[in-house]
C-alpha cells in the first residue's frame, strides 16, 4: 500500500505508520512536529524503516502545502494532525478553530482532488458529545456511573459541542462525514476514547495515562482535577490501530459512517481514584500529588459502546487494563531519563 498520515510523527500517527510499514508499505508522514515526542518518534520511524517513509515538513493549515503532499495515488490516508487539548482551545480558540476545522477542510479538500478512490479516516473525539447533562449518572464510592447506559454511549446519542474544542472537531467529524455523502469519498470517522499506549509523551492536558506514569517514574508531582471520579473507557493503541484495519477491510459497509471507538465497559476506570493503586503497584511508590478544581468541559464519565463498530466489522478490544498498564510502564522504563526530561 501507499499510505499518507497527517500528524504521522504524534503518538496515534507512528503507531499507525509503525503497523503498516512492519506490513512493507510506503508512509508519508505529513506533520509540523510541534508537539513533544514527535521529533523522537519521526526519528525512531526513520531508523526502523529508512528504505520505506518519507517525512514531509509541513503544516494542515497551508492549504498549498496539503495539496503538495497529496502528489500520487494512495491506498489509505489517516488525518490525525490536530490540537489535542479542551484547556488549550479555550486559551486559543482562532488556533483550535485554523487547525482542526479549516485544517481538516484542507485536508479533504485536497483528498477530494487528488486522491478520491482512497479510504480516508479522521480521528474525531468523544468531546463531540459535550456534557451530556441529559443522562443521569450515579456517584458511587470509586467512580461515577451511567445510571441508564450500561452499554455506554452510543452514535445515537446527540451531538452537543461543548468547549471550542469540542466545537472545532465537531465541526470537522460532520465535514468528513459529508464528504462521503456529497463527493462520494470514502471517509470514515472514529469518535475516540481515550488511547494509551506506547509512543506517548503524555502531558497533562492530553495523553493523561502516559503523563501519570512518566510523573511516577521521574518523581515528578501530579495534579488531580476535580474529585478523581471521573471515568474514562481506555483503549490500548494496538487495538486501535487493529480497528482501522478491520474498518477498511470492510469500507463497503463503513463508509460514510461514524463509530464510537474505545475500551468500553469492561476497560474503564476513573482516573484517579481506580488508577492510583493500580500505578502505585507498577511503580512502588506515588509522586507527590496536588488537588485542583474542575477544568472547563470536563464530563464526569464518557463510556463508549462499541456494537456498532462489532456489529460492521467485528472488532472488539482485546488487550484489557492490567495488561496495557504493564506494557505501559515497561516502556516508560525503557526511555532514557534524558529524553523524558525535554
Amino acid at each position: 500500500m501507499r499510505v499518507l498520515i497527517t500528524g504521522g510523527a504524534g503518538f496515534i500517527g507512528c503507531n499507525v505508520a509503525d503497523c503498516h510499514l512492519g506490513r512493507g508499505d510506503q508512509v508519508i508522514v505529513f506533520d509540523n512536529l510541534s508537539r513533544k515526542g514527535t521529533a523522537l518518534n519521526l526519528q525512531w520511524l526513520q531508523d526502523r524503516f529508512p528504505r520505506q517513509v518519507t517525512f514531509v515538513s509541513g503544516d494542515i493549515r497551508n492549504s498549498e502545502a496539503v495539496r503538495s503532499v497529496f502528489a500520487g495515488t494512495f491506498d489509505r490516508v489517516y488525518h490525525f494532525a490536530a490540537q489535542v487539548a479542551v484547556t488549550t482551545s479555550v486559551v486559543n480558540p482562532r488556533e483550535d478553530f485554523e487547525i482542526n476545522a479549516a485544517g481538516t477542510f484542507n485536508v479533504l479538500e485536497a483528498l477530494r482532488e487528488k486522491a478520491p478512490e482512497a479510504v480516508f479516516f479522521y480521528s474525531s473525539t468523544n468531546k463531540v458529545y459535550g456534557g451530556m447533562e441529559d443522562v443521569p449518572v450515579a456517584e458511587d464510592e470509586q467512580r461515577y456511573r451511567f445510571a441508564t447506559l450500561p452499554a455506554g454511549v452510543s452514535e445515537l446519542q446527540p451531538l452537543d459541542f461543548h468547549s471550542p474544542y469540542g466545537c472545532s472537531k465537531g465541526c470537522a467529524d460532520q465535514y468528513v462525514r459529508d464528504y462521503a455523502r456529497m463527493y462520494g469519498l470514502k471517509t470514515v470517522v472514529f469518535r475516540q476514547s481515550c488511547i494509551y499506549g506506547k509512543r506517548q509523551f503524555g502531558v497533562e492536558d492530553q495523553g493523561w495515562i502516559a503523563h501519570f506514569f512518566i510523573a511516577a517514574r521521574m518523581g515528578r508531582p501530579i495534579v488531580v482535577y476535580g474529585n478523581g471520579k471521573q471515568v474514562r473507557d481506555i483503549l490500548w493503541i494496538d487495538d486501535l490501530t487493529a480497528a482501522y484495519d478491520a474498518a477498511a477491510s470492510h469500507i463497503d459497509v463503513t463508509v460514510g459512517q461514524v463509530y464510537n471507538i474505545g475500551g468500553g465497559p469492561e476497560n474503564s476506570l476513573s482516573i484517579w481514584k481506580e488508577l492510583q493503586p493500580r500505578l502505585v503497584e507498577l511503580c512502588g511508590k506515588l509522586p507527590p500529588i496536588r488537588q485542583a478544581d474542575w477544568r472547563p468541559g470536563d464530563q464526569p464519565i464518557f463510556v463508549s459502546d462499541n456494537g456498532k463498530a462489532l456489529r460492521d466489522f467485528g472488532w472488539r478490544p482485546k488487550v484489557g487494563i492490567e495488561e496495557g498498564f504493564r506494557k505501559l510502564w515497561k516502556w516508560v522504563g525503557e526511555i532514557p531519563e534524558e529524553l523524558l526530561l525535554k
